[in-house]
């Protein structure tokens, strides 16, 4: 199979099963029936998943399609410092047991929709509420963006990212702009029926795919991490070529972590993990479970993803030892499977990706579309906003962040997207205090927690900048330089500012009174 080319047996088996989800998701509308003009039900579902749903909604969000594209990518280049999601995602869940279902109690004894609703109604601040509504929906954009990467890369692979347009070379000569919009027609096609249908059927869309999306890449990754290594002579064979071909890169690229790789590796994997319930779409899959207790069955049961997210981290050693040699680590997975598989399992495998695109797509435009219409258009703009026209807005939203990530990826360079990603990581991150210490029921006042984030915010940026968007920044400690993960630098002064701004502020208010 080559990918400069169409390759019409994989190319259709990727069509039926797109088209397969495509009905579902208009389909979904019907299931666990509702008034989709109420915010809670287009927006959760109605709060009525229960532990089997929730699990499939919340794994499709947090392992997304660029995760299987991003983690082996990232494995294939620098080896072992790839593998720090690994431990990332085993740290979040007893965090997430620990916080999660209180946050849920929380917000639905008070008909809190999103993060930020249960920060205005906890510190009675609508400041500090709309930074992390405003926080939230810019973390979320270019994570948006990330999953249209997915799509693309495997579009590509089918050989349709160079299909030329007969008859519009002449119309792109004298309008440059449609170029971009020719080569990512199959791209814009896909988004154009996600979009259609997240905002006819909400939540349910995404919840009821993600089992579809979960059962494809369950029988994609199993598939690969047992053949595969047969046609390279066994497992041994491929840690024995991954590790001479990274030994020949130098640097810090390596089988194992070198020492100097220790402390980056552990901090970005311990921000990742506090950062990872922080973002819109995860606190929108909590939001939309049934009780409490589905939340803590989740956080038990979540775990299995993990073993899953090993697996698929093994095919970046799997193409180094196949011989793949790529300018772009983001083509890996799908060069892999075009080499070892045949086209029609190359057709199921990249369908898999590119629904696992869907799911949390989906779920992050619903995601910021709650936050802008509750926390933004609502608080400061529409107080009186009653419930048909809040559920028309954030449908509207929900186009607007998928067509803002459209474009995105359409007109500007990926590694835009990437960069920003990163850095949306740092920011959001920078609501944990707020959020997390809130459900704790701290003593940390509003205006104290908003000058630790307006901090947090401008020394994550700054270090962010500093080293050209890498995640890690250099500090100086007794004659030791230490590398550690921006987000989590930018995190302890943003504690340290909410602690003493409240202990100052509150101390001031005793004085006066």
């Amino acid at each position: 199979m080559n990918p400069t080319t169409i390759d019409w047996t994989a190319a259709t088996v990727f069509i039926f099963f797109f088209l397969l989800v495509t009905v579902l998701g208009f389909t979904a509308a019907r299931w666990k029936a509702g008034d989709l003009g109420l915010l809670h039900e287009w927006g959760l579902g109605g709060r009525r998943f229960g532990t089997v749903i929730t699990w499939f909604l919340i794994g499709g969000d947090f392992y997304t399609a660029y995760t299987v594209i991003a983690v082996p990518a990232l494995v294939y280049s620098v080896g072992a410092y790839g593998f720090f999601a690994l431990p990332y995602t085993i740290i979040v869940y007893p965090l997430f047991f620990a916080v999660m279902p209180r946050i849920w109690k929380i917000c639905h004894e008070n008909n809190y929709l999103t993060a930020a609703d249960f920060v205005q109604g906890h510190y009675a601040s609508k400041s500090l509420a709309l930074a992390v509504a405003i926080t939230g929906i810019l973390a979320t954009m270019p994570y948006v963006a990330l999953q249209l990467i997915g799509i693309q890369v495997v579009i590509a692979g089918l050989g349709f990212g160079g299909v030329a347009f007969p008859g519009f070379h002449q119309l792109t000569s004298y309008f440059p702009w449609l170029d971009p919009i020719l080569r990512d027609l199959p791209l814009i096609l896909a988004f154009l029926i996600l979009a259609f249908y997240t905002y006819t059927s909400g939540l349910r869309a995404p919840a009821m795919i993600a089992f579809v999306k979960d059962i494809m890449i369950y029988i994609v990754v199993i598939a690969a991490v047992a053949i595969i290594p047969l046609y390279l002579d066994g497992y041994g064979a491929v840690f024995r070529a991954a590790n001479e071909a990274l030994q020949a890169k130098g640097g810090s690229a390596g089988l194992t972590l070198k020492p100097a790789q220790m402390l980056p590796f552990a901090s970005l994997a311990f921000g990742s993990a506090l950062a990872a319930f922080m973002y819109p779409h995860t606190v929108t899959g909590v939001l939309s479970a049934s009780s409490a207790d589905t939340v803590r069955k989740n956080a038990i049961f979540l775990p299995i993803y993990t073993v899953l997210l090993g697996l698929i981290a093994l095919l970046g050693y799997m193409a180094i030892a196949a011989g793949i040699r790529l300018n772009k680590p983001t083509e890996v997975v799908p060069a892999l499977f075009i080499r070892i598989f045949p086209a029609w399992f190359v057709g199921f495998s990249f369908a898999a990706i590119a629904i696992g695109a869907l799911v949390p797509a989906a779920v992050m435009s619903i995601g910021a579309a709650n936050l802008f219409t509750r926390n933004i258009w609502k608080a400061f703009i529409d107080p009186g906003l009653n419930t048909a026209r809040e559920s028309a807005i954030a449908k509207i939203v929900s186009l607007a962040v998928k067509l803002g990530a459209l474009i995105f990826i359409v007109f500007l360079p990926t590694q835009y997207a990437i960069d920003l990603q990163l850095l949306g990581g740092v920011w959001i991150l920078q609501t944990f205090p707020a959020i997390v210490f809130g459900s704790l029921r701290t003593s940390l006042g509003a205006r104290g927690l908003l000058a630790g984030w307006i901090v947090g915010m401008t020394v994550g940026t700054w270090m962010a900048e500093t080293m050209q968007l890498k995640p890690v920044f250099p500090v100086r400690f007794g004659g030791q330089t230490l590398t550690i993960y921006i987000g989590l630098i930018a995190l302890g002064a943003n504690i340290v500012i909410s602690l003493i701004s409240s202990a100052v502020l509150s101390a001031c208010k005793s004085r006066i009174r």
